[in-house]
């Protein structure tokens, strides 16, 4: 897929690290799978992917985190 961010480079399969920020709460996701541009390196996760960080990340800030690392795990 071509990014759509900085429109010249193409996307590969990788591993990324997602950070999500609520409030007072920071959650850090380690070795996300996602779709990385070649060129720029903004990445795209699929639906599914960014349904389970949401849940990861939502768990977090319910357990009252403030920072909270996690390594992503299918």
């Amino acid at each position: 897929m071509r990014c759509v961010i900085c429109k010249h480079g193409e996307t590969q399969p990788g591993l990324v690290t997602v950070t999500l920020e609520r409030d007072e709460c920071i959650v850090i996701l380690k070795r996300v799978p996602a779709e990385v541009c070649d060129n720029c390196g903004e990445y795209y996760l699929s639906d599914t992917i960014t349904e389970q960080v949401l849940q990861i990340a939502e768990m977090a800030v319910s357990n009252g985190a403030e920072v909270e690392i996690i390594r992503y795990a299918a």
